[in-house]
């Protein structure tokens, strides 16, 4: 009897011994559990968390401007100093209206400048895009100094604006920046080949008048195009060289093969290869030929040419000396509505033409 009372014992024993491990697993394996969705929710905020000062600054200073400017251009009667003369601020399109039909004190409109920015970009973006895929193509087949030569076209492109601007003010003429500063003679570089081929000076950057489509116009236009062509080819050149390198050698060796000839080798492979970067630099090219600025400061200096180069930023930053916080508003509401259009069209058909 005794035994097995004690055996009775000693299972009662082992049974609650097992009992007690077993909440003691139990429990820990909860806590483990607890702690590891405490983990996984803290994993999911975390990168929120960390984001959170960067997305703060660029509330203050990217957010809040774009909804306030189009606040401001849909605000009649609005100016620097608020509503301290006591009109009332009204819902309207009267700083729409401002803006297409006044002219700026110095000179300049917004239809010049809208027709002017589209010039442009119509212009400097196919010939930029079509003169950087011909060298990128050259680039690509020089193997000797390719480095040196990459390296040599892309300084313009970290070379400050305004300065390359200078020089192509004294270049072409001395009436710029350069003036009377005895750096250049009567006449700028261009202008002194001209005359050594016996023919008549232009006067390329000062050109008397305000409108648009004259004689003293198409001269100024030229260089801004030229300008801007060249200070855009480094940045394609390195993003269609890059393109060229990454394109798969087998394509070339099956045509070399099959004797196909070399333009039928560029239109067939090379160009439906390299339509990817093609679009990009096609798209970034007319978002900042819309916002180009700094180069005509820099050629014709802040009169734009007595305001026959304005171009669509150009006529914002002139509105804001005189307060006309509406209308630069309106004006620059029209500006991201029309890069957002061309942007738009622009990606639908790189959808229809890119190959990737």
């Amino acid at each position: 009897m005794m035994d097995n009372k004690n055996n009775d014992v000693t299972v009662v024993q082992e049974t609650s011994s097992d009992a007690a491990t077993s909440i003691k697993e139990s429990s820990s394996m909860q806590t483990k559990r607890v702690k590891f969705l405490n983990k996984i929710k803290f994993d999911k905020w975390k990168g929120w968390i960390y984001l959170l000062p960067a997305l703060a600054l660029l509330a203050i200073f990217t957010v809040w401007p774009i909804i306030n400017t189009v606040r401001v251009a849909f605000l009649d009667n609005y100016n620097s100093l608020g509503n301290i003369g006591g009109e009332k601020y009204e819902f309207g399109f009267n700083n729409f209206v401002t803006v297409f039909t006044t002219e700026l004190p110095k000179g300049g409109n917004f239809k010049n400048a809208l027709i002017n920015t589209l010039l442009v970009c119509f212009i400097t973006v196919p010939l930029s895009t079509l003169l950087a895929l011909l060298i990128a193509v050259a680039l690509n087949s020089i193997k000797p100094l390719q480095k040196t030569f990459q390296t040599i076209f892309f300084l313009p492109y970290v070379t400050n604006s305004i300065a390359i601007g200078m020089v192509f003010a004294a270049i072409f003429d001395v009436v710029g920046p350069f003036e009377k500063t005895h750096l250049v003679e009567s006449w700028g570089f261009v202008n002194n080949v001209l005359m050594k081929l016996g023919l008549e000076p232009i006067n390329w950057i000062d050109g008397v008048g305000q409108e648009i489509f004259t004689t003293s116009y198409w001269p100024k236009l030229f260089v801004l195009c030229i300008y801007i062509i060249w200070n855009a080819l480094p940045f394609k050149i390195l993003i269609l060289l890059g393109g060229l390198q990454s394109v798969n050698k087998q394509y070339y060796e099956a045509a070399m093969i099959d004797s196909t000839p070399r333009w039928r080798v560029f239109t067939k492979i090379t160009i439906p290869l390299l339509s990817p970067m093609l679009a990009y630099v096609i798209i970034t090219g007319f978002i900042g030929g819309f916002k180009e600025y700094s180069s005509i400061i820099g050629i014709f200096g802040d009169t734009m040419a007595d305001g026959q180069l304005f171009t669509m930023v150009g006529y914002i930053y002139a509105t804001l000396p005189q307060a006309q916080y509406g209308e630069a508003s309106a004006a620059a509401l029209i500006l991201f509505m029309i890069i957002f259009i061309v942007t738009m069209i622009n990606l639908y058909v790189s959808k229809k033409t890119t190959h990737y």
